[in-house]
């Protein structure tokens, strides 16, 4: 049995999730012929968003390794992106465990009306195991890294039914939210959106990619405008002219791309997740329910791009000051589009570039000196593993460790019987300000709500006058 389920993992995202979501589409009574062309037209928007996202990690590596050169940066711990350190939690005896206990938990709170997402999102299980393997590293205690493992999943689905309004109309698909680990940095990037509400000269500002088109003409047009980002990105790293003009055109190229490639998700994710939603709603009268689907379904947004590339300069420089203080090993790299930190920023403003912009600067800082703090137990376990080649001396993590601060507060309360309650102050601080985020992001969706109604009814009014 564990070797058909790692198979079937080993497929990856692309084919698996695919198979799930035409299971699901079956069982919601949705015709065989549309079930699977839906199914399909999702593995072929992961296919395109993975490709367009390589791409554009190809092109701007030149300029950060430029810059890197520049600025003579010398770091001992590498990141090395998720897919490694996915293969790391895969590795991990127990890991298909967290399989039972995320489906189970989804359905208990189901049950109970606890929780609205029915989450298919199976492939992302492996961010539970990762937190699990952290958590046995330190402790040893394979129950508490399961226990740990629960707790995220718990955290996880709140959190989406928290954001279903604002995923489901940023994305533009009814009835889809996302339980994903990296939507709970909201509960960091939802106070520091308060108060950016009363600093004078930010607080008026909202500018998003349509309200940029506005104000700035053709130079809000994406491909102006991922021109001009990739020239700036590649100037800083001094490189040539060439490599400037082609960094330029592939930024400008991803940018344009990445809203087709969005289009996929919504014809494949749109019908099934009515039909499911639908189904659900005459099972369980006087319930709205949603189906938990990747990150990838807010790709089209063209601020989440625009502000993942701006701020890798920015993330670079930091890494070098914090390293000066002795509190950052780390050198961005494989991460360096981090999405992690930059889809949560998206939710939380609505796609406001100043303020997600601000966010990523404040935040950035947590993501190196988290990353920096599970680096010896991420190569520990890679060397146990045999999973990765790591040289004397070199240590290995993942930069955009997802909802850093969450993974970090649970590892603490893990250690509670060795450290006492003191290590639970985290947890009790992250769960407060969860419950904050939750009323906060309910009057939010009730304001954009009333805005957006009294938006149609002066457009209405413009049609008929």
């Amino acid at each position: 049995m564990e070797s058909i389920i790692h198979y079937i993992l080993d497929l990856g995202a692309a084919v698996f999730l695919p198979i799930i979501m035409i299971a699901i589409g079956l069982g919601v009574k949705m015709k065989p012929k549309k079930a699977i062309i839906c199914g399909l037209t999702l593995g072929i928007a992961f296919v395109a968003i993975n490709v367009v996202l390589g791409f554009m990690f190809t092109t701007i590596s030149p300029a950060v390794t430029a810059f890197v050169k520049n600025t003579g940066i010398a770091l001992k711990t590498v990141d090395v992106g998720w897919s490694p350190v996915a293969s790391i939690s895969w590795a991990w005896p127990y890991a298909l465990l967290v399989f039972p206990i995320q489906i189970g938990l989804n359905i208990l709170m189901l049950a109970f009306g606890w929780t609205n997402c029915l989450n298919v999102d199976m492939w992302n299980v492996w961010g539970k195991i990762f937190t699990a393997t952290l958590v046995v590293s330190l402790t040893g205690s394979v129950p508490v890294a399961l226990l740990i493992a629960a707790v995220q999943v718990v955290f996880e689905l709140k959190c989406a039914d928290i954001m279903e309004k604002t995923i489901s109309s940023l994305a533009k698909i009814p009835n889809v939210t996302c339980a994903h680990v990296m939507n709970l940095e909201c509960v960091i990037l939802a106070p520091i959106n308060r108060m950016l509400d009363f600093i004078p000269g930010i607080n008026n500002i909202n500018i998003d990619a349509d309200k940029l088109k506005e104000k700035i003409g053709i130079f809000g047009e994406n491909s102006v405008m991922g021109f001009l980002v990739g020239v700036f990105i590649a100037a800083l790293g001094k490189c040539s002219v060439k490599v400037i003009l082609q960094t330029g055109v592939g930024i400008a190229a991803a940018l344009v791309l990445f809203p087709i490639v969005a289009n996929f998700f919504i014809e494949a994710l749109g019908p099934i997740a009515e039909s499911a939603g639908s189904f659900m709603r005459n099972k369980y009268k006087g319930r709205n329910f949603y189906i938990g689907v990747d990150w990838s379904v807010l790709g089209g947004r063209t601020e989440l791009w625009v502000v993942s590339i701006l701020i890798v300069p920015v993330e670079l420089v930091l890494a070098i000051i914090l390293a000066k203080f002795g509190i950052n090993s780390v050198l961005p790299l494989a991460a360096i589009i981090n999405i992690g930190a930059t889809i949560p920023a998206l939710l939380v403003t609505r796609g406001n570039i100043v303020r997600m912009f601000i966010m990523q600067v404040i935040t950035t800082p947590i993501y190196l000196v988290v990353s920096s703090l599970f680096a010896p137990i991420i190569t520990k376990l890679a060397i146990e593993q045999k999973t990765l080649d790591v040289p004397a001396g070199q240590f290995l993590t993942f930069y955009g460790t997802e909802g850093p601060e969450l993974r970090w507060a649970l590892i603490k309360a893990a250690n509670l019987m060795q450290e006492g309650v003191i290590v639970l102050i985290p947890i009790i601080v992250f769960t407060l300000l969860f419950i904050w985020t939750a009323k906060y992001m309910k009057k939010k969706d009730e304001q954009f709500e009333i805005e957006e109604n009294l938006e149609t009814q002066v457009v209405e009014t413009e049609v008929v006058d």
